[in-house]
């Protein structure tokens, strides 16, 4: 049987921001380059939803493999498994 939820199903703190943060999104983050090998934490832009990884990954570090188009392909480790997101900019920000 099929699972009968969307994509943002259970997203309410995740996805939402303090008023404090409301309003434009910052275009120095939406254009921000990353090399082969940067390690960067995924933390989600509400208000931007093209290149959203799933919020299960909400706050994991990864290591960027390659550029595809305007967005990154991001290894990330789920469990035991290592798994490739594909993630825009403006969700990423680097990480030590």
């Amino acid at each position: 049987m099929q699972h009968h939820h969307s994509f943002k199903r259970g997203t309410r703190s995740k996805l939402s921001k303090s008023f404090k943060d409301k309003g434009k999104i910052s275009i120095r983050k939406f254009f921000q380059e990353f090399q082969k090998g940067d390690r960067v934490t995924m933390q989600v832009e509400p208000s931007y939803g093209k290149g959203m990884y799933y919020p299960r990954f909400h706050g994991r570090t990864g290591l960027v493999l390659d550029q595809r188009g305007k967005c990154y392909g991001v290894l990330v480790k789920d469990g035991g498994k290592e798994k490739l997101l594909v993630v825009h900019p403006i969700h990423l920000t680097r990480s030590n």
